[in-house]
């Protein structure tokens, strides 16, 4: 080899090993996703079938909708706690204004399914807004402000079916939640209809610039003349109201409208926006991180149930793929740091 070329070797190679620092967070999802569903497809000849890949894409379909709505705000550097309780009570919600059966003890107030869904929609919107002004004008941190929302709207749920199960949503609701279309659940439609949309708001209009502006760099975000709190207080609502539409689909999905029917939904979708590669510390990630994030933990989950494995130990498994994810999150962020001194 000439010394010509072992120079444009070691160049390239040189100019390659920033690249691979800078993508990491980017890189570890994909090659996560293509060795768990690499082993899962070897362990069980039941796992890569069409038929499995549409039940992955069901499973993921709500934690997609609410964690859209998690992405915006986790990309201003901000938490949003508060996601599966405003699930919940949206789908309680939508249920306690529909009319329910004769044994159904809950004293409800039974309205047209389009009211009962605006008024839905309205409510988990007021507590996001609720959430946008502790943060925005009061000056509460996300983590304390949305931990107390966790509460308040878990409180609303109690009061609304105290204790008691409702069945009954409006017929739209009952479609987009359990219904299909030429074989394809509609719950599925809209998930993918909502990460589109989400991904098109970040990456094409200027309120999604603003938002990577926000989280990259909040001071110079503010000495750039932009509304930082109008920026931080409208993805607090973006996540509410994306929330309450999983809750309200999920309720359809389910069959019925309970107390605590989210809670799980709270680590998912977190895990969903951090595994996928969308950073803490915010400016970096987006909706295709989420994607990838919603696959390694739908792929993962069903995979687990394809081999047998034992509950308790999923749960652990799963813990530990979020806890992998949030190291390098840091690490890159490490890096990031280091190659701008």
């Amino acid at each position: 080899m000439s010394s010509e070329t072992a120079f444009a070797e070691a160049h390239r190679a040189r100019g390659l090993a920033p690249f691979l620092r800078s993508q990491m967070r980017n890189i570890a999802p994909f090659l996560t996703l293509i060795c768990l569903s690499a082993f899962f497809a070897f362990a069980s000849p039941s796992f890569a079938t069409l038929d499995n890949l549409g039940n992955i894409l069901t499973q993921v379909s709500v934690t997609g909708i609410i964690a859209v709505g998690l992405t915006f705000v986790i990309l201003c550097a901000e938490i949003d706690l508060s996601i599966a309780s405003i699930a919940n009570v949206t789908g309680i919600a939508v249920a306690y204004f529909t009319l329910q059966e004769s044994y159904v003890n809950i004293a409800n107030i039974p309205l047209p399914g389009a009211v009962a869904i605006i008024l839905s929609i309205l409510l988990c919107a007021l507590l996001g807004l609720v959430n946008a002004l502790g943060l925005t004008v009061i000056g509460i941190p996300s983590f304390i402000m949305t931990l107390a929302m966790m509460q308040i709207a878990a409180g609303i749920s109690a009061l609304l079916v105290r204790g008691q199960i409702a069945y009954k949503v409006p017929s739209l609701i009952t479609t987009l939640g359990s219904g299909s279309i030429s074989g394809i659940p509609w719950i599925v439609i809209v998930a993918a209809i909502m990460l589109l949309g989400g991904h098109l708001v970040l990456t094409y209009t200027r309120f999604g610039r603003y938002v990577y502006m926000v989280g990259g760099n909040r001071e110079a975000a503010e000495y750039s003349g932009l509304n930082v709190k109008l920026i931080l207080g409208a993805v607090m609502v973006i996540s509410a109201v994306c929330s309450g539409i999983g809750g309200m689909l999920g309720v359809a999905h389910f069959g019925s409208a309970q107390q605590n029917e989210f809670d799980t939904y709270l680590l998912d979708s977190i895990a969903a926006v951090v595994v996928g590669g969308t950073s803490l510390f915010g400016g970096r990630g987006g909706i295709g991180n989420t994607i990838v994030g919603l696959f390694v933990l739908g792929v993962l989950n069903n995979g687990l149930d394809h081999v047998n494995i034992d509950s308790f130990l999923k749960i652990l498994i799963r813990g530990l793929i979020l806890l992998a994810a949030l190291i390098i999150n840091v690490f890159a962020q490490r890096l990031r740091e280091k190659a701008a001194e």
